[in-house]
Parts: structure tokens; C-alpha cells; sequence
């Protein structure tokens, strides 16, 4: 899995870019009619309710901008927020407040939004031993702060990037030349390369499975886009051989079905690809 440490060199390159791309040669609107002197505050004021998410990302932010500039928080990434709470307050150059406000705002109302519905996952797994995985369906660019989002909401992150973990799925074995030889063949280069990285394959039906077991070395099967019986099937089928893992277009009214299947893991694109924004808003004062 990613380290600590590449995780934070991805918001910082995340954050560099994203002023980059918004202030570029200089925030005009502010440097026009706001003295370079002046000093102020504001409030950051939520607007619907569900799960705060992006404090932290948050101050990494303003740092960027402006070291001098002061955060006062007030509730912490994780908590439920309900319209009208106040999550903290920022105060110092209101140059510098003007100019971090939009990155601020972009990041907070998605990581938000994904924290919310990734708590409703979890909720909706209570009582069972399944837990709720992200996938690499994220927005270019800013994955980083959307993993770190499904955390707080109670997730789990499932591999970061291509590098991290080894995946084979459908093409890949396609491409291969079948299950076993994909399978051999990853071992294969693993070896040769010293990489400890754990294998994930996908399964698309009970026979695929059965060929899977036939081979060592497998952390998890991907039991992907099966019906619920076929997934109980495979659950007893994979026994304690390796992990499981349901996926494919599983949701809110299908999700604790998969999970009474007894698989080990659920991973849901939906996370990360399809929220709203939660609303959220920086007002002066």
C-alpha cells in the first residue's frame, strides 16, 4: 500500500497545482479592491447536513497560501454537522483568505459528500463482518484528498494506484492467456522484480473461481457482478483460502444482501464517481 509519506507528497503536489490552476498570474478581483494590508475573517458555514470531511486538507491548504494565516476549528474531520454549524473559523491577510477560498471550498464539499455517503455504506453493514472499499474510480488529480475522505467516513481504501497492489482482472487475464498462466506469470515477475505487492483476481463465474484456487499465492478473489447465490457459492467455495471481495454495480439497496453472503469486502466506484457535492460556504464577518 502507499506509504504516509507519498500519501502527503500527493496532496502537496495536489495543492500546488490546484492554486496554480486557480490563481495563476495573481487573484485580480482581490489585489484590485482589497488593500495588500488588510486583515480579516471568515467563517466556513455548512449548509446541509452529513459527515465533515477536508478540516485537515483544509489548514494544509491555507499553510500553503499563507503561513501567518490562522485557523480556529471547531469540529473535526468525522463528526456529523448539520445546517448552520460553524466547522472553524480563518483569520490573517484577507488577500490570502480570498485566494485559498475556492480550492478550500472545492475540496471540502466533495471529500464532505463522500464522507457522508461512504457512512451510509458502513452503517448499512452494521452487524456483519463486511467492509466497505473504495476503488481507483476517482476524479483525475484528486484522489489523494477522495480516499482520504472514504476513511474518514468510516471506509477502507482499497489499492491507491497501479503500483501499489496487483490486480488481475478480466483483460488482464484475457490478455494473458487465461487464469493459471496470468497467475504464474504475476508470481513470475514478482520475483524477478523483489516486489512484495499482494494479488487480487477477478472472478466471473464459479468455474473461474475453482481454476483460481487451483493456484497459491492468491490474497483475494474479486467475486465480480454475481447474483446473490452464486456469491454465497463462491464464499463457501474460497472458505478460508484467501480473502473475498463482492463488486459490480452494488449499492445502497443491494449492498447488506452481498454482505449476509459473508464476503470479506465490498468495493463500491459509487463512493467516489457518483456524489453531490455537500454545500458549504465561506462567508466574512
Amino acid at each position: 500500500m502507499i506509504s504516509d509519506s507519498q500519501f502527503k507528497k500527493e496532496l502537496e503536489l495536489l495543492i500546488a497545482n490546484a492554486i496554480r490552476e486557480d490563481v495563476g498570474a495573481g487573484d485580480y478581483s482581490s489585489l484590485a479592491c482589497v488593500p495588500a494590508s488588510a486583515k480579516g475573517k471568515a467563517k466556513l458555514l455548512v449548509k446541509e447536513d452529513g459527515i465533515i470531511a477536508g478540516v485537515a486538507f483544509a489548514k494544509m491548504i491555507f499553510d500553503y497560501v499563507d503561513a501567518s494565516l490562522q485557523l480556529e476549528i471547531f469540529i473535526e474531520d468525522g463528526s456529523v454537522v448539520k445546517k448552520g454549524d460553524v466547522v472553524f473559523h480563518v483569520s490573517g491577510s484577507s488577500q490570502s483568505i480570498l485566494k485559498a477560498e475556492r480550492v478550500v471550498l472545492n475540496s471540502m464539499q466533495r471529500m464532505s459528500a463522500i464522507a457522508t455517503k461512504t457512512n451510509e455504506y458502513v452503517q448499512l453493514l452494521k452487524g456483519t463482518q463486511t467492509k466497505i472499499l473504495d476503488t481507483r474510480k476517482t476524479t483525475p488529480g484528486f484522489r489523494a484528498p477522495e480516499k482520504w475522505a472514504v476513511k474518514i467516513g468510516g471506509g477502507e481504501n482499497h489499492r491507491f494506484a497501479l503500483y501499489d497492489m496487483i490486480m488481475l482482472k478480466d483483460n488482464h487475464i484475457d490478455f494473458a492467456g487465461g487464469i493459471t498462466l496470468a497467475i504464474a506469470k504475476t508470481k513470475d515477475y514478482l520475483k524477478a522484480n523483489n516486489l512484495d505487492l499482494k494479488i487480487i483476481v477477478e472472478a466471473r463465474d464459479l468455474d473461474e473461481i475453482k481454476e483460481i484456487l487451483e493456484s497459491d499465492g492468491v490474497d483475494r478473489i474479486l467475486i465480480d457482478n454475481f447474483n446473490y447465490e452464486d456469491t454465497r457459492k463462491a464464499v463457501a467455495l474460497i472458505g478460508d483460502q484467501c480473502q473475498t471481495e463482492s463488486s459490480g454495480n452494488i449499492d445502497e439497496t443491494t449492498i447488506r444482501h452481498y454482505a449476509d453472503c459473508g464476503v470479506d469486502y465490498i468495493s463500491s466506484g459509487a463512493l467516489t464517481h457518483s456524489v453531490v457535492n455537500m454545500d458549504l460556504s465561506l462567508k466574512a464577518f
